[in-house]
Order: C-alpha cells, then structure tokens, then sequence
C-alpha cells in the first residue's frame, strides 16, 4: 500500500472496503475471497504479493 500511496483511509472511502475487513487483514484473520480480489485490483498486483497459504493444523 505504500509503494502505491493508498492509505487505510482510501480502502474505506474511496474503494469501499469495510473497516472490519482491514481489521480481519491486519490481524491475520479471514477474509473473503472477494476482498483479496479487490485489494489485488486496487493495488494492481498478484494475490501473492499480498497473502500466502499457511496449512492448518
């Protein structure tokens, strides 16, 4: 989000993100699928640039 100069802010104004979902991104939580596809859109990268799959115990 830095390289790119988006700010939380911007997430929630401009791109309508919800504040929970960055919250549930900031805590490791989960997130929809839908969400990663609007950040990757937002931040025109690739999913794995911004989340990696970690196997469950």
């Amino acid at each position: 989000m830095k390289r790119k100069g988006i700010t939380q802010y911007n997430l929630y104004k401009d791109y309508g993100i919800s504040r929970a979902q960055v919250q549930r991104l900031k805590k490791n939580e989960s997130v929809t699928t839908h969400t990663l596809d609007m950040l990757c859109r937002i931040l025109d990268c690739e999913l794995s640039d911004i989340a990696e799959y970690q196997k469950g115990e």
